[in-house]
């Protein structure tokens, strides 16, 4: 079987790169409907003058195997930048190949290289690819708590007055 490559996504992958956000949503038991990201929005923010988010492609054959999209962000403990994974995904068919390796082992190259000093990303607490992040030497944060504010929230706390 022929190695799985892994590259950088051009503005051509904005389909397939959705594809697999869709697919994530799926694994993770949610409807087609949460994801509002279209092809468009994914060419703009991922490729566009401003990009926000970088994306590798795992690849075995040409065919598309899997993704991760990142972006930095940055510790203010350590005053340094860090690499946020904000999807890991690999296909159904693809998993058990070495895919998710190349792509976790390819974010590592490009942290280092950029001199980001961690890698961070959050995992629903029933996803099985926690024993895979275990494994890589990933630790579990578990005093942190994941927090949102969704857009009404942010509307309305843009609104509120000083008493709140």
């Amino acid at each position: 079987m022929p190695d799985v490559i892994i590259r950088e996504a051009v503005p051509n992958d904005a389909q397939t790169i959705l594809d697999f956000i869709v697919g994530l949503a799926e694994f993770e038991n949610e409807p087609r409907s949460i994801v509002e990201a279209t092809v468009e929005s994914v060419r703009r923010d991922g490729f566009g003058p401003q990009r926000l988010f970088e994306t590798l492609i795992a690849e075995r054959n040409g065919e598309p195997l899997g993704m991760a999209l990142f972006f930095p962000h940055y510790s203010t403990w350590t005053g340094t930048p860090a690499l946020y994974l904000e999807d890991l995904f690999v296909k159904e068919e693809a998993r058990g190949t070495g895919a998710g390796f190349a792509l976790m082992q390819a974010l590592a190259e490009i942290a280092s290289e950029r001199g980001w000093k961690r890698l961070d990303l959050s995992v629903l607490d029933w996803n099985p690819a926690r024993r895979f992040y275990h494994q890589l030497g990933m630790e579990h944060e578990s005093e942190w708590l994941l927090y949102r504010l969704d857009e009404d929230g942010i509307a309305r706390l843009a609104q509120a007055g000083p008493d709140g």
